[in-house]
């Protein structure tokens, strides 16, 4: 079985598992968003979306984000983790959005990384759900699946990232990233995964994982 047709089994059982996929992240726009993934670093997309209603409700723009002080900032994110860092990236982001971007997120991933608190995942996210560029962010759930499903080697996010983008087709990309993660939460979980009672690991799943 070429990893192409691999692919495209699991894809199938995807597909019929979730049909229709949404980002996870309560969000209005590009920019809540972008702050929504800044915030889920490290961090449950539960939490996050607890905390958001709360910062949105105080700045949901980069211009009204900026006049807020990053000690306010901290203060509501800090059940999000890693509060201190992730305040002044929110804070210095939203200026420079400001002044390099007339107050717009950009369309670009170079553009995105450069961005304080902006990595290369993040960036992926925003371009594939807020401007439906092609991408593929890789998570840590994508990243497990991926060795899992021998879809990829399993070395680093960089090497799992390229490999799934060759065996999964590009239009497809943006929906497959989304459902591997909402698979990986249900079925496919890091502690206590019975692969005998996976849908996918069952049929494509590693012989190592039966050991």
């Amino acid at each position: 079985m070429t990893k192409r047709e691999r692919a495209d089994g699991i894809m199938k059982i995807l597909d019929e598992l979730y049909p229709n996929t949404y980002i996870p992240l309560d969000h209005t726009d590009s920019y809540t968003l972008l702050i929504a993934v800044l915030l889920s670093a490290q961090c449950t997309d539960e939490r996050v979306n607890k905390v958001t209603p709360f910062l949105f409700e105080m700045a949901d723009n980069p211009y009204t984000m900026a006049q807020i002080e990053t000690e306010r900032i901290q203060e509501i994110i800090r059940p999000c983790g890693l509060s201190g860092s992730k305040s002044k990236a929110i804070s210095k982001l939203s200026e420079i959005l400001i002044n390099e971007h007339k107050g717009e997120v950009p369309a670009s991933f170079e553009a995105l990384e450069k961005l304080p608190g902006v990595g290369h995942k993040t960036a992926s996210v925003v371009m594939a759900q807020a401007f439906g560029v092609p991408a593929f962010p890789v998570d840590t759930h994508i990243h497990r699946l991926a060795y899992r499903w021998k879809l990829s080697t399993g070395k680093n996010v960089i090497k799992t990232e390229s490999d799934l983008k060759k065996a999964i087709p590009r239009d497809r990309w943006n929906d497959m990233h989304l459902k591997i993660i909402y698979f990986g939460r249900e079925y496919c979980p890091a502690r206590g995964h019975d692969p005998k009672k996976c849908p996918i690991c069952s049929i494509y799943g590693r012989a190592s994982l039966f050991k």
